[in-house]
């Protein structure tokens, strides 16, 4: 396996990587900034009152979302090994 193959195996692991894992970070953002907002204006500072929505913004992104993540994990998987001889010269 040449360098370029190594590079260009981990560069698409990372993409893969990156790809699955941006919706929900955007989703868990989005649940910070706006959880945040409504702590702000009604000067509510309890812990559970920040962590409960953000987990079930997420849960709910993480239930909508996997189908997506499913299919694009198991695309890159065939793609994977679809080629196994490309990777053993």
């Amino acid at each position: 396996m040449t360098p370029e193959t190594v590079v260009q195996l981990v560069r698409q692991t990372l993409l893969a990587a990156f790809w699955l894992a941006a919706p929900l970070l955007v989703i868990g953002f989005i649940a910070g900034i706006v959880i945040s907002l409504v702590q702000i204006a009604t000067s509510m500072q309890d812990n559970a009152f920040s962590t409960i929505p953000r987990l079930v913004a997420f849960l709910a992104g993480l239930l909508f979302l996997l189908p997506w993540m499913l299919q694009r994990t198991m695309n890159y998987t065939i793609y994977l090994f679809g080629d196994l001889s490309r990777y053993a010269r």
